[in-house]
């Protein structure tokens, strides 16, 4: 019987599409490495509700009210008030909050104050989370502020140079401090701490200040902040023990426990050297506050979960890319000072991911690089995943919508891209996170967190030029990772085509440019259109095209940038890295904006993406144990989203 294909796309709402994922390979794994993934897996998605918190104070509240009006059924569900009011829900699951992932402003609801008053009235009070003694009414004068009134809480992290960027972002990191008490607090631990392996500072804790002025830490463990989910977390990676592969994994495993029982960062710098040393496991896994961009002083960790097994063809073209990781340094264009006279522990794999957790659901990233600390990466390396079934996914799901068609200048061009540019993306990713944020050092007693809120884009900055750079090397074809010298200029173009012009497509009229990574491209891009004497914007048919009349001259460019960005990086020299983002990476042209916008629309995409989960089944034998592990691709986004908050839901 011939089953049905794969299903990349299903269904959008606002400005996002549902995708799915493929879990390639799966069926090839051990019973036991099957079991593995899935208490991994649980491990999780037990973490979801700490994310929605992070994300600001009141999300929890919100959804979980908001889910009691979506599965109440005396609701009238015909009209354009509870239309809209799905579609806010539908992108709070998507954000893990009433801001948007990725540029941060709150959601403007659709539907009005009297709607929302009516349902909380219509259902059953005793579904509604009401605090002892608190009524309906009560209810709704606590959240409607916060949903309804543009002023309150209106960005989720603030970087907007000269405010206080913790009084003016919504995220749930702060309370009650200010960013100059919140940076003197974290000096002071720094001066007074190791200088040879100084932890992560404030990485899994809230500061707060109480009413008696006093300022400290707020501690996300088993035993403090976030106890419950964490010990569902717990609970899981216990039971992933008694089927790990090997016993680095187990040991990694024991001290993540560890890690979160107790809160001590040198547990968890402990934990990421030996998560570095397991490279011989087929599966492997992250999870816990790990990436900080959700923090406007670059400090407190998002929590995050993401499970993930080998893809044996691809890991092959990575560890080529890894085992010349000498010579990519030496051969870097930046000042000998700044390199790495032995690179140390670098491990590349391409990777087949089978469950997306906390900050990485559902949008996720198609590479990562870890551990952060520079001071491990310095002595110990790093490992980096490149995650073959996302970019597979988004690639099938991009197939003819004719978006390149509108974008790209010329067929020449675009028949470049369409015969290289997958292969070229993904080579981008690889050296992006297998080299590019592995390389580098800083000068002896720079600080790590010294260039502040600019931090995270100078950093992605400068692994996007470190790739790029690269790209464009003979080395490469001479490895058999490019098939010919010209290839490179198909990801040169669309790089460039997209921070100067289509990643626009994702900021909303009159706003500025606020995520790291989207201002880490413009800046590499409008750099090199302003000291290029051949990249230029030209106007065809009333659109803006980018023409790029010499890519030699543009590898030279980014040449100049990345040794620039690597010694601002090493030196920690802040005013340059302000005046650079500030310069380069902020403002937008309105007028262009408006262009790029209406030209899209016209194509009718979504410019985000986003995936529902693989849904992992236990199969079970008579006696109740576990033998092998579905993988069901059928469930719904709503239904997803409504189990997981039942199935999931620890902290409200």
């Amino acid at each position: 019987m011939e089953t049905a294909p794969f299903r990349f796309c299903d269904e959008r709402f606002a400005d996002i599409q549902m995708l799915r994922y493929r879990l390639d390979g799966f069926e090839h794994l051990s019973a036991k490495q099957k079991i593995l993934v899935y208490y991994l897996s649980q491990a999780a998605l037990y973490g979801r509700d700490i994310t929605f918190d992070q994300f600001g104070s009141h999300n929890l509240l919100i959804r979980r009210v908001l889910e009691v009006v979506y599965t109440d059924y005396c609701i009238s569900r015909d009209t354009l008030d509870y239309q809209a009011f799905v579609v806010y829900l539908k992108r709070i699951w998507f954000s893990s909050g009433i801001h948007h992932h990725y540029g941060c402003d709150k959601f403007e609801p659709g539907f009005s104050r009297d709607f929302l008053w009516e349902a909380l009235h219509q259902v059953d009070p005793l579904r509604l989370p009401l605090a002892e003694g608190q009524t309906v009414d009560d209810l709704c004068n606590e959240i409607f502020p916060v949903i309804f009134d543009s002023k309150v809480q209106p960005k989720r992290v603030n970087k907007a140079d000269g405010e206080d960027l913790l009084a003016t972002s919504a995220c749930n990191f702060y309370q009650c401090v200010s960013q100059e008490e919140a940076e003197q607090y974290y000096a002071q631990l720094k001066a007074a701490g190791s200088q040879e392996e100084p932890p992560s500072y404030g990485l899994n804790s809230t500061l707060v200040k109480d009413g008696e002025g006093r300022i400290y830490e707020e501690t996300w463990t088993a035993n403090g902040k976030y106890a419950n989910a964490i010990r569902h977390i717990i609970y899981w990676l216990t039971k992933a023990l008694d089927v790990a592969e090997n016993e680095s994994q187990q040991r990694a495993i024991r001290l993540l426990i560890d890690y979160y029982q107790t809160g001590d960062l040198h547990t968890f710098d402990e934990y990421s050297i030996e998560w570095l040393h397991d490279l011989d496991g087929k599966v492997d896994f992250i999870n816990g506050f790990i990436e900080v961009y959700g923090d406007p002083l670059g400090l407190k960790g998002s929590w995050e979960g993401l499970v993930e097994y080998v893809d044996e063809e691809g890991t092959r073209r990575t560890r080529t890319i890894s085992d010349h990781a000498q010579w990519f340094e030496d051969h870097s264009p930046v000042d000998p000072r700044f390199r790495k006279s032995q690179v140390k522990g670098v491990s590349a794999r391409v990777i087949c991911a089978a469950m997306l957790g906390g900050d990485e659901y559902p949008s996720t990233a198609i590479g990562i690089n870890l551990p952060n600390a520079d001071w491990i990466r310095a002595r110990y390396g790093s490992k980096s995943i490149t995650i073959a079934n996302i970019t597979d996914a988004y690639n099938k799901a991009a197939h003819g919508n004719g978006f390149k068609e509108e974008f790209v200048i010329d067929q020449e061009t675009l028949s470049l891209i369409e015969k290289y540019g997958d292969v070229c993306d993904t080579l981008h990713t690889d050296l992006h996170e297998c080299l590019g944020h592995g390389s580098g050092q800083l000068l002896p007693c720079v600080d790590p967190d010294a260039l502040k809120a600019y931090g995270n884009t100078i950093e992605e900055a400068r692994a996007d030029l470190f790739a790029l750079y690269y790209l464009a090397d003979a080395k490469l074809v001479e490895l058999g990772l490019l098939p010919n010298g010209e290839a490179y200029k198909s990801e040169y173009y669309t790089y460039m085509m997209n921070g100067l012009l289509t990643q626009l497509v994702r900021i909303e009229p009159g706003r500025q440019i606020e995520e790291a990574h989207m201002r880490n491209r413009a800046l590499i891009a409008r750099w090199c259109l302003e000291h290029s004497q051949h990249m230029q914007l030209i106007q065809r048919d009333g659109k803006t095209f980018l023409s790029i009349g010499s890519y030699e001259e543009l590898r030279q460019l980014v040449a100049r940038l990345l040794a620039e960005i690597q010694r601002i990086k090493s030196e920690g020299d802040y005013a340059a890295a302000r005046e650079l983002v500030e310069t380069y990476a902020v403002t937008i042209d309105q007028q262009l904006h408006q262009e790029v916008l209406e030209r899209y629309r016209r194509l009718d995409l979504a410019p985000y993406k986003g995936f529902i989960n693989p849904w992992l089944l236990p199969v079970t034998d008579s006696e109740g144990s576990i033998v092998d592990i579905q993988v069901n691709y059928s469930e719904s986004y709503d239904h997803q989203m409504l189990r997981y908050s039942s199935e999931y839901g620890t902290l409200i």
